[in-house]
């Protein structure tokens, strides 16, 4: 499987952005993490590859921003995605 890569957080932005396109994928996987109230250290070392005893103050960074913006696509966010053009 190709490990995209991914910034520490995701962009601040009212709109989707390109990063939260290509990372739709991240963000199913967290949200479907956090359902199941998997440890966020096991969600982070299988959704990103980082090991959180390496880096635990990044990996809890990387994991809880990205969850925090999977939760906005499901709350705001897909609405932007309704309203899109399509080509």
């Amino acid at each position: 499987m190709t490990t995209l890569s991914f910034d520490d957080s995701p962009p601040d932005s009212d709109q989707v952005t390109p990063y939260d396109e290509r990372h739709f994928v991240t963000y199913l996987r967290l949200l479907d993490a956090a359902a199941e109230s998997a440890d966020w250290r096991e969600a982070v070392q299988i959704v990103f590859g980082l090991d959180p005893t390496q880096e635990p103050e990044r990996a809890r960074l990387v994991h809880d921003s990205h969850l925090a913006r999977a939760r906005w696509m499901t709350e705001k966010g897909f609405r932007h995605l309704l309203r899109a053009p399509r080509i």
